[in-house]
């Protein structure tokens, strides 16, 4: 399948896309501070003094929460695999399912406890909320 875009419009599309304060980025952050806030618990957004900048972190805890999309991050993968247009897009998301992995490797071995939400997970907050919970205590 050939792009209907030059180089430079493709660049330009692609830039636009956001990496922080996504749409579903923030609504995570509005589920969490529902339950964390009252309780006392603190995170910080974007925390770049550990491997890969997790979303949200909860640094006394050392809990790293990341919210990865469906698509860039490689749910049900092989499945959408056979689908994608091009090999350019089987090996990005590849590169990024297996950075996801060393990320996590990398915080383990610092003694955090990385923690990954789909996208499609915050369609049921109160089991993202669950799970969270379990976590904290």
């Amino acid at each position: 399948m050939t792009d209907i875009f030059t180089k430079e419009k493709r660049s330009e599309i692609m830039s636009r896309i956001r990496g922080k304060n996504t749409k579903v980025e923030v609504a995570l952050r509005k589920i969490v501070s529902s339950y964390c806030y009252p309780l006392g618990y603190r995170y910080r957004k974007h925390y770049k003094k550990v491997p890969g900048s997790p979303d949200m972190a909860f640094v006394s805890m050392k809990i790293a929460v990341f919210l990865d999309g469906d698509f860039w991050h490689g749910y049900n993968f092989q499945n959408r695999r056979k689908k994608l247009p091009k090999k350019y897009w089987v090996a990005k998301i590849e590169e990024n399912m297996r950075r996801d992995r060393r990320m996590d490797a990398r915080l383990r071995r610092m003694g955090w406890k990385p923690v990954r939400f789909w996208e499609h997970n915050l369609k049921n907050p109160k089991r993202v909320l669950r799970r969270l919970e379990k976590l904290l205590k």
